[in-house]
């Protein structure tokens, strides 16, 4: 087996700063790294890290991976989000597995799924 560890999420984006906003102002992750072309944001525990880098091309697909951030009430959740700056992709209609999909300002997809009790 080959011995790795999880480093980091990093998000391709036009504008790492004004991303990285974004996503600061609903994970409660904080600014660490602040660069033009790169900027990281820490979980308050520093166990997860998402990274903003500058790439000169648009995002013009659905992402191949996304992040999945659990909620007590996804709908409420992703409509606090939503005034953020968010847009909405669909709401999941499986009773069993209640997610809503978002975009952020720069169209890259996550999702906000209820909390397991």
């Amino acid at each position: 087996m080959v011995d790795v560890r999880f480093h980091m999420v990093v998000i391709d984006c036009a504008d790492p700063r004004s991303l990285a906003a974004f996503w600061e102002g609903f994970t409660g992750y904080e600014r660490r790294t602040d660069e033009e072309d790169w900027v990281s944001i820490y979980s308050p525990d520093d166990s997860m890290r998402i990274g903003f880098q500058q790439v000169p091309e648009g995002k013009v697909v659905k992402n191949r991976v996304h992040l999945d951030f659990s909620a007590a009430d996804e709908e409420a959740t992703a409509g606090e989000i939503e005034a953020m700056g968010a847009t909405r992709g669909w709401v999941g209609d499986d009773p069993e597995d209640p997610f809503v999909v978002l975009a952020d300002p720069e169209g890259n997809e996550f999702c906000i799924v209820r909390a397991q009790a």
